[in-house]
């Protein structure tokens, strides 16, 4: 049968919100779940749902920056469209220039008259010429814009203390001083609020191949020079120091020993890689069998071991849990898009991908306590983006699709949740079937997430719920007819939200049927 492109759209539509017993192929698995609500642990930080942008491949130019005299829509500059998708998804932070461009980064470049701007090579990211037409105003004025409080990581790698020091009394200081008249020079009389500063990005690797001795005496130079221009707690920044990668466990000794009071937040860096090769093949975003499936969330959730393992050398060193752990970057990483230059890490994302966000802001949620804030990498057009565009034409993937749906956890508090469920086995290798997380939020309403890692079995899910008075409850689904489902500009609903009849409240027992391969949210009303 021979289907044109249109057809071909509507069909994969249809199936996508097709009724769930459509992909129930098989007798649903057992798992069980009790949510004691008069157990309120932690709030669930909304800097949790943060994002990342660098200059690297289109994830600036094109994907969120065109231009005010760009063909395509958009609001001084910036793309109308993504300006749209970013505000329903409710982003907190966004954390810029780098990223390993971070580290090469100088500021002056972008600032003034952008025809009057230096050009630079981007020697990390393709070896393209950066112009430097989105600067220190253009991200700010697109936070402010947006309301997202911006992340910015100064150049430790490659500049200056004075560098540093100037930039952040260029951005947020409102006394008659040399930068800050400077600033007003070029257009902007008030300073902007920059709430998150990081002192340099992956200093062990790109940012400057340090030690975490080296690193530490660093760090203390650069945030000596700091300074908190605006006074009270409006004015604070908070202090990101560079964190471990993956399961370097003397990075955060030493920095928690030799730093420790001086920094707000330190930050972890996890990749997922399928294969779990940095050198070779990791793997197709789309063409993948079910041993990649597995492999994928097995890798995805081994993010639980590294947060409890860093946690419990903070904990030794800060007990009162005051300095956070930021997980600065995190999401899949595979092969680049067949086409696309390599150095842009330019990939489709898939119904795969939204289980793993799913899987990964569970583990920050039920670690509250100590993570403060998370940021998906990238935001649009690089890695496990939440947006991809092709010059007029924009789309969104099934990761942003599952964020969306679970930005009702931000700022909730966390509820308890003890889970049995059974194993997803693929060969002699298992991981939990089921992942869950609950909430209540300030207006008081109940939400529980789930995520069903199977591709193949659905899951019924039994909640018995204690101090809950709910008398309905009502909640969307995620999922999609195959593993690699994923949306393209001919069929971008491929994979999109739909409403969930698999809930159903009975007194205290709440029952939910999951499909195979799917992200549920469920609220309690």
């Amino acid at each position: 049968m021979n289907l044109s492109p249109l057809r071909l759209a509507a069909v994969t539509l249809a199936l996508s919100l097709a009724p769930l017993t459509l992909f129930a192929a098989e007798a649903p698995i057992a798992a069980s779940l009790t949510l004691d609500a008069s157990r309120p642990g932690p709030v669930i930080s909304r800097h949790i749902y943060g994002h990342f942008s660098e200059h690297l491949g289109r994830c600036i130019y094109e994907g969120i920056w065109v231009g005010e005299g760009s063909s395509i829509p958009n609001t001084k500059g910036y793309r109308n469209d993504v300006i749209a998708a970013l505000r329903t998804l409710k982003v907190p932070q966004l954390r810029w220039p780098g990223g390993c461009f971070a580290d090469e980064y100088h500021w002056r470049d972008g600032i003034g008259p952008r025809e009057k701007r230096p050009a630079m090579i981007n020697t990390h990211w393709g070896g393209v010429v950066e112009n430097n037409h989105f600067g220190t105003h253009e991200f700010l004025d697109f936070c402010e814009l947006l309301g997202i409080a911006p992340y910015v990581c100064l150049n430790v790698g490659s500049g200056t203390v004075q560098e540093a020091m100037e930039w952040v009394e260029y951005m947020t200081s409102d006394a008659q001083s040399p930068m800050a008249n400077l600033r007003r020079a070029h257009g902007r009389d008030k300073p902007w609020k920059v709430p998150f500063l990081a002192i340099g990005n992956e200093s062990w690797g790109c940012g400057g191949n340090m030690s975490p001795a080296f690193y530490a005496d660093n760090y203390k130079r650069y945030n000596t020079f700091v300074k908190n221009y605006v006074p009270g707690a409006e004015g604070r920044i908070s202090r990101i120091a560079c964190g471990p990668n993956e399961g370097n466990y003397e990075w955060t000794e030493v920095l928690m020993k030799n730093v420790g009071n001086r920094m707000n937040g330190l930050a972890l860096h996890y990749y997922t890689l399928p294969t779990g090769n940095w050198r070779g093949s990791k793997g197709s975003s789309t063409e993948f069998a079910e041993d990649l499936w597995f492999a994928t969330l097995s890798r995805t959730l081994k993010m639980e071991e590294l947060v409890t393992k860093h946690s419990a050398i903070m904990d030794q060193h800060d007990p009162q849990k005051r300095i956070g752990l930021v997980v600065d970057e995190w999401g899949t990483w595979y092969d680049v898009e067949p086409g696309t230059n390599r150095g842009f890490l330019y990939q489709q994302s898939t119904m795969r991908d939204a289980i793993v966000a799913a899987l990964n802001l569970h583990i920050f949620h039920a670690h509250a306590d100590r993570v403060t804030m998370a940021n998906i990498a990238q935001i649009v057009n690089v890695l496990q983006s939440v947006i991809l565009t092709d010059k007029e034409k924009m789309l969104l993937t099934p990761t942003y699709h599952a964020m969306e749906m679970m930005n009702v956890h931000q700022d909730a508090t966390s509820l308890p949740v003890t889970l049995t469920t059974p194993d997803y086995a693929v060969g002699a290798n298992k991981i939990p079937a089921v992942s869950a997380s609950a909430s209540r939020d300030k207006a008081g309403k109940i939400h529980l997430s789930f995520a069903d890692c199977d591709p193949n079995k659905p899951a019924t899910v039994t909640c018995k719920l204690a101090g809950v008075a709910a008398k309905s409850a009502t909640g969307r689904v995620l999922t999609a007819p195959a593993m690699n489902t994923h949306n393209t500009f001919a069929a971008p609903n491929a994979v999109q939200p739909a409403p969930f009849s698999g809930a159903t409240l009975a007194g205290d027992t709440l029952t939910v049927t999951l499909p195979s391969k799917s992200v549920v949210v469920v609220e309690l009303n």
